[in-house]
């Protein structure tokens, strides 16, 4: 018998995946609190607006986004996906708010070759002077001293600064640019120049053999076409769910469920007792064995179950740390956003305690205007302490869309939310702190899998990906 810690969305993806794989036995997942689907949480207004409290959009880029949509295809979502091409208003315009002002992130040619604000100088001269800047051989360093290293600081606080925040609510001058960029860590490494590296593995895969789907491969009639190949076709951007995207954890509970999967929730698990042939695992006053343990929860939780037999494995887990975030959805009469868009992000150096908003009503259009505004993140405790009320955190978001938007209006709806200890900060070394705990299992010949966000990416796809690994490597 195999049972999964945490009923999230990787958990339960877990669950789904463990049932193809024969060697795992029966299924027990186990839930700490009285609900599934971790931080994937959609709500309704009164007025019946969708508010989305984790992630919002999916790309269907990669492999990890194509084996979303092929689990989507298989759970019978399809009908339920709203794509959003790549000339789609929310697709093209992202703003980022410097200087007290909102500047559009570059899309076109335009910038390359003349001064654009917010920045100083034409983008063409941070690409000159990337190429033409030495590398330094590095196992590590952080994304914000990369770029500044390579293209200038003016490039590191305005566009990716910013960036970061809208990836994990992170500091960028502590996140692994090794781990978040790794193709234009590699860049430098191995060509001595991101744009060098760029060009040449261009050149490699176009020359090279490819395994590509193109439109040749694509059935020409749509009723034949699953999502993978539609996101193609269509050249999507990234997608959602009509109606929130906690349907995608509700679908992947409920067929659990049909197949007789075992799933308890409110059940907290205390700690691991690993032996030879089992695994002792104690929650409340019970202590159950089990062959083997899939663990989807965050690594600091996994770390306070396996302390005290493992101090070692424990001490890594630790090390990994998490930030909290603030999230105010609010809804508004139509007209109160200025342009059609993804959002706006804020650089950390404007000191401002929002991290973004995001025009959700722009990716899903719906009756009235509803917007997003992220809070904290890195700078959580800085701005707020540690026990915030949500309605400070309201007033907040309400100034600051007050300030940067011009909102006079009182919203007609809002949800306001902490998501504690939400997002993993893959600091600088993570990779190197990932090895070390897969192989500290690994020679201790634990029957334990790992997924979720805490290892591999932070995203929906990451961590449905990181679950179908888990499962499928767990003999």
């Amino acid at each position: 018998m195999t049972a999964i810690l945490g009923g999230g969305i990787s958990g339960l993806s877990a669950a789904y995946y463990a049932l193809e794989n024969p060697k795992l036995g029966s299924i027990v997942l186990l839930e700490a609190s009285n609900r599934l689907g971790g931080w994937v949480c959609t709500k309704k207004s009164p007025t019946g607006a969708i508010f989305e409290q984790g992630p919002r959009t999916i790309r269907p880029h990669g492999d990890a986004g194509k084996n979303t949509l092929k689990l989507v295809d298989d759970l019978k979502l399809g009908e339920k996906v709203l794509s959003i091409p790549v000339n789609h208003p929310s697709a093209l315009n992202r703003f980022i708010y410097v200087d007290k002002q909102l500047h559009a992130l570059p899309i076109s040619l335009k910038p390359l070759f003349k001064t654009c604000p917010p920045f100083k100088r034409p983008l063409i001269k941070a690409i000159w002077s990337e190429i033409h800047t030495a590398s330094i051989p590095s196992d590590d360093e952080s994304v914000y001293s990369f770029i500044s290293r390579r293209m200038g600081t003016d490039i590191a606080d305005n566009i990716i600064s910013p960036i970061i925040c809208g990836i994990c609510a992170g500091d960028a001058k502590k996140i692994s640019v090794k781990f978040l960029m790794p193709n234009v860590f590699k860049g430098e490494q191995k060509y001595g120049s991101i744009f060098k590296g760029m060009i040449k593995e261009k050149l490699f895969n176009k020359l090279g053999p490819s395994n590509m789907k193109t439109d040749k491969n694509i059935p020409k009639d749509p009723l034949e076409m699953n999502l993978v190949d539609r996101s193609i076709k269509s050249n999507w951007a990234f997608w959602t769910l009509d109606g929130g995207l906690e349907q995608l954890s509700q679908a992947l509970a409920n067929n659990l469920y049909s197949r007789n999967t075992h799933i308890r929730l409110g059940t907290e698990c205390k700690e691991l007792i690993f032996h030879s042939d089992s695994v002792e695992l104690r929650s409340g006053g019970e202590t159950k064995k089990y062959e083997r343990i899939i663990s989807s929860l965050p690594a600091k939780d996994l770390a306070k179950l396996v302390k005290n037999q493992h101090p070692e494995l424990a001490n890594e887990l630790e090390a990994i740390p998490t930030v909290n975030v603030g999230i105010v959805n609010l809804e508004y009469p139509q007209g109160i956003v200025p342009q059609e868009a993804f959002g706006f992000l804020v650089p950390p150096k404007e000191g401002l305690p929002i991290l973004g908003t995001s025009f959700d009503s722009c990716i899903s259009p719906q009756e009235n205007v509803v917007m997003t505004v992220m809070i904290g993140g890195a700078w959580f405790e800085e701005y707020f302490g540690t026990n915030p009320t949500e309605e400070y955190l309201l007033s907040v978001a309400l100034e600051q869309l007050k300030t940067i938007l011009k909102i006079e209006i009182p919203p007609l709806s809002q949800n306001v939310s902490i998501l504690r200890n939400c997002i993993p900060q893959y600091i600088v070394g993570h990779n190197d702190r990932v090895e070390r705990i897969k192989d500290y299992i690994s020679v201790h010949k634990l029957p334990l899998g790992l997924c979720g966000s805490s290892y591999e990416g932070v995203g929906v796809n990451d961590v449905i990906l990181s679950a179908k690994k888990a499962v499928s490597n767990d003999n």
